[in-house]
């Protein structure tokens, strides 16, 4: 219902400033306003989930936003031994200690070397920690993830996720692109991917791959 009510307030929006015959910069202008909160939406909020009372609360993680976690769930699975890790490090970073999160997932990895899991959760956590950018140690992780799987679309969906909450949107196209690319049709979190990238590509359209002020 979440995509449904998008669409339509974007439909609402295009049919006013048709019959107000609005300038051509104006028309710009709220394309880019509306594509920049479609993408926000896309990403903070949980479109596939019926619509509840708004609550208080901080900028959502894949651990705090249910389809975020939904679409991780989907791509590296969660009730494994390295997804008893990744839980506990969910439950850090919804207390605040960010710092805790990536001790128990290099707890993990010390333990799994191998992970793809805890190696893309690792990338997040460490980009959480580090401010929500990509920071050299993040990037490694996430390369290193790659490595370990180079045809698994999730280290190179949630590298671009990091780049998309830093504003970096240019930087996260490819690799969301990729992610698509590297995702079978029938997969589940297939639609997740290719709406957030459609949205992501409508805005760098309509601002010239400008990053939002």
């Amino acid at each position: 219902m979440g995509w449904i009510a998008l669409l339509a307030i974007v439909a609402l929006a295009m049919g006013a400033m048709i019959v107000a015959r609005l300038p051509r910069i104006l028309w710009m202008m709220t394309g880019a306003a509306l594509a920049l909160g479609a993408v926000g939406y896309a990403l903070q909020g949980s479109a596939m989930l019926p619509a509840s009372p708004a609550q208080p609360t901080q900028v959502a993680a894949e651990s705090d936003d249910p389809e975020l976690a939904v679409l991780r769930d989907q791509m590296l699975g969660r009730f494994t031994g390295d997804g008893a890790y990744v839980i506990a490090a969910d439950a850090m970073r919804r207390s605040g200690d960010k710092a805790a999160a990536v001790r128990v997932l290099l707890g993990g990895i010390n333990r799994i070397p191998d992970s793809l899991l805890l190696w893309t959760a690792l990338g997040t956590a460490l980009a959480a920690n580090d401010g929500e950018r990509m920071s050299p140690p993040a990037l490694l992780a996430f390369c290193h993830a790659s490595r370990l799987s180079p045809d698994h679309p999730a280290p190179p969906f949630f590298a671009g996720l990091v780049y998309v909450r830093a504003g970096d949107f240019a930087a996260a196209r490819p690799l969301w692109a990729r992610a698509l690319a590297l995702t079978p049709t029938n997969a589940p979190y297939r639609q997740g991917i290719a709406m957030r990238l459609l949205l992501l590509d409508r805005y760098l359209t309509l601002t010239g791959g400008r990053a939002p002020r």
